[in-house]
């Protein structure tokens, strides 16, 4: 359980991290679908390289352990991860008329716990 909740504050720092770039982007850029998309993948890469730092090193203390492989493993997870929020991202924001920033949050904790949580314990730093 202490493991989740150290990578759930590790997910919450990149997280802001990826919200700021991203509500700058869209704030510079505009709130179209396409932007709104764009804006969103700009913002996982920020997020992503800070995450990864801190869940490496803290939450599961791999030190210098496998750093290329676990790294290539969390560019596999992290690209997989980027197409979910993009993808749900514009359909959200296509389909309905629901708030940009409520739909990023709501995308981003739904492929955060169900699908990054779970790869990089069990594949990225296994």
């Amino acid at each position: 359980m202490l493991t989740f909740l150290k990578a759930q504050a590790a997910a919450i720092i990149g997280s802001l991290v990826d919200f700021l770039v991203y509500a700058l982007l869209v704030q510079l850029t505009g709130n179209t679908p396409a932007m709104v998309s764009l804006a969103t993948a700009e913002g996982a890469v920020c997020g992503g390289v800070v995450n990864f730092l801190i869940i490496r090193t803290w939450v599961f203390n791999e030190g210098q352990n496998k750093k290329h492989v676990q790294v290539m493993r969390y560019i596999l997870v992290w690209a997989g991860s980027i197409l979910l929020n993009s993808s749900g991202m514009y359909l959200i924001t296509y389909f309905t008329t629901i708030n940009y920033a409520i739909a990023r949050i709501l995308v981003s904790v739904l492929v955060g716990v169900f699908y990054n949580y779970f790869l990089q314990k069990r594949f990225v730093f296994k």
